[in-house]
């Protein structure tokens, strides 16, 4: 890395870190980081962690050091994963302020400047705002999450990831208190870095405007596996529930059980519905093991507990006689 940057501007603004891993995202990543370094929030630096990149990702971003010299930085790490890389940018960062941008997505001009400046209030540690899911195909309506601070966000927050990882940005002290991010399940290790966050302060606030953009682009994506994805979320939550007992104590037993367990069941029937066979008959083989089921969905379950081709073939045979 080169020297250094000041923690500070020369006009007290605080150095903003932005972590970015990235992986094989040479059709992206100079959007990416062009969208860092083009922020009207300008005291900036940003790590780039490439994770074994071989599709030329990796003289892409060098490029890109040498255009802005001193201001992006570059770490390796083999092959581990986006939140080992994004723990090595946060060892290796120097910035008051953190936010966190993969390879594949991007900001507008002025996000890092509206969130900072909603940060600037200091009785606020985190700051959040609206995104949008692009790409090939993808059909979606850009999206303000509530206002969760006027509210209930321990409800909100166990009931569904708050916002995606580049949505916020948040004080270096609470993700040192957070230890950065767990590495156990990579599907959901970013909604357990907000439920860990929440646990810690409650001081958060709402910039009510679109300025991320994630980009889906296929089921080569850690997300894209829908029966993984929903049983690590399930673990994010129930961790959550279990270390925080005065947080949850005003939801009621059965609210609880809905937002975990009811909702792999909801899943299950999600994914039944798209044919997606693999994440239905795995979602519901966890109901039928947690009692997460009740006499109308006896269907599903026990024909979800047959072997997987007979599943499948029941399932056709279904369909064609529909």
């Amino acid at each position: 890395m080169n020297a250094e940057p000041t923690d500070q501007a020369a006009d007290g603004r605080p150095l903003v870190s932005v972590i970015m891993p990235c992986y094989n995202a040479a059709p992206y990543v100079a959007e990416a980081v062009g969208s860092v370094m083009g922020q009207t929030y300008g005291h900036v630096e940003l790590i780039v962690v490439d994770d074994g990149s071989s599709d030329g990702s990796e003289a892409l971003v060098q490029s890109m050091v040498e255009q802005h010299p001193g201001r992006i930085h570059r770490l390796h790490t083999s092959r581990l994963g986006p939140y080992p890389a994004r723990n090595l940018g946060l060892r290796h960062c120097h910035g008051e302020l953190i936010a966190f941008l993969d390879a594949d997505d991007w900001w507008l001009p002025d996000t890092l400047e509206k969130l900072r400046a909603a940060l600037s209030d200091p009785a606020v540690d985190l700051a959040y705002c609206g995104w949008q899911n692009v790409g090939e195909g993808v059909k979606s309506e850009p999206y303000v999450p509530p206002e969760y601070e006027a509210a209930d966000p321990v409800a909100a927050f166990v009931r569904t990831c708050p916002w995606p990882i580049h949505a916020a940005l948040l004080t270096k002290e609470l993700v040192d208190r957070l230890g950065g991010f767990s590495e156990r399940r990579f599907s959901s290790m970013d909604y357990d870095f907000w439920l860990r966050a929440l646990a810690l302060t409650r001081r958060i606030k709402r910039v009510p405007e679109v300025l991320a953009f994630y980009r889906w682009h296929g089921g080569g994506q850690v997300s894209a596996v829908k029966w993984r994805q929903v049983l690590d979320a399930l673990t994010a939550q129930k961790d959550f529930i279990r270390a925080n007992p005065a947080l949850i104590q005003h939801l009621p037993a059965a609210n609880l059980r809905d937002l975990t367990e009811g909702q792999v069941l909801r899943q299950a029937y999600r994914a039944f519905w798209k044919r997606d066979l693999v994440s239905a008959q795995k979602l519901f083989r966890h109901a039928a093991a947690h009692l997460g089921f009740s006499l109308k969905d006896v269907r599903h379950i026990v024909v979800a507990l047959l072997p997987f081709t007979l599943y499948r073939w029941i399932v056709r045979l279904t369909d064609r006689g529909a």
